[in-house]
């Protein structure tokens, strides 16, 4: 299989690289070198690589900056998902396109399945749902649309590292208490993304993160107690929990936005792994252990 991952300096593109299958020709090339804003560069990649199914981890994620940067998050998040599936069409490509748990309001007390309405809150879901349904619209039966969420590996800028980061030097945080997800290692999304590929009758709209459900503080105070217990850290900080309106964001975020991964998991044979287990795993590669 040739494949072809767009985004690939950021941390799903290179948990997708390091598990990719073995004799699978993947080529992830960073934003340089393929900027899936410009058509041209597209095609130039798609005839010199001639993939067979392209992932798509290229996304503006500036959730905040977005709502002053509309333009750029639309570019990159709707405009671009579409020049992508518009190639793949034109190429007999088969996509897999990355998105949010962004797409919901948050008002639900259940976790969201795949077919429940979207009603994004922010410029960045906004631009990624109209991403969804533009790639959706191109490709039908022949793409993949994989919402995640609050995603995390190590050497890279995320919420683990910037935790631990602010521990380490001994600052008490304040964690908002109240916004509700699942944390996801890119490990495991990376395996049930290669799953996918194997498959490929699926289409639609798919969910996948770890299991398990958490607050931002409790995330953070689970950072804290399993990276003491593999000596990343050595003594705790205070970690005070905290309402959403404690933090004046320009981007407003879904409280609850916990996603319904059962289908998912079925359709790969996927057995659920919670969140902090994938965070026990993550912390103890950084400590050496």
């Amino acid at each position: 299989m040739r494949v072809l991952i767009t985004g690939g300096t950021g941390q799903l593109a290179r948990a997708l690289v390091a598990a990719a299958p073995e004799h699978w020709q993947v080529h992830s090339p960073g934003e340089v070198d393929l900027d899936i804003t410009q058509p041209s560069m597209v095609r130039e990649a798609f005839d010199r690589l001639q993939p067979e199914l392209l992932i798509n981890t290229a996304a503006y994620t500036a959730v905040d900056r977005a709502e002053n940067e509309p333009d750029k998050a639309f570019s990159v998040n709707t405009e671009g998902a579409r020049t992508l599936a518009e190639i793949c069409a034109e190429a007999g490509a088969r996509m897999l396109h990355l998105s949010t748990d962004f797409v919901f309001d948050g008002r639900k007390s259940s976790p969201y399945e795949p077919h429940d309405a979207p009603h994004p809150l922010s410029v960045y879901g906004s631009s990624k749902r109209e991403g969804e349904r533009q790639v959706l619209e191109v490709l039908g039966d022949n793409v993949v649309v994989l919402r995640t969420a609050w995603l995390y590996a190590a050497g890279s800028r995320n919420f683990v590292t910037s935790m631990l980061e602010r521990m380490q030097n001994g600052k008490a945080l304040k964690i908002v208490c109240d916004q509700v997800g699942t944390p996801t290692w890119t490990r495991t999304l990376a395996d049930a993304i290669w799953r996918m590929a194997r498959k490929p009758g699926l289409h639609g709209n798919w969910h996948f993160t770890d299991a398990g459900v958490a607050s931002w503080y409790d995330f953070a105070v689970a950072i804290q107690e399993e990276a003491l217990a593999v000596e990343l850290l050595s003594q705790p900080v205070l970690i005070e929990p905290v309402r959403s309106e404690a933090f004046k964001t320009a981007a407003t975020r879904p409280f609850y936005s916990v996603l319904d991964k059962t289908r998912t998991w079925e359709a790969l044979g996927i057995d659920p792994v919670h969140w902090r287990i994938c965070l026990r795993g993550m912390l103890k590669e950084m400590a050496g252990g």
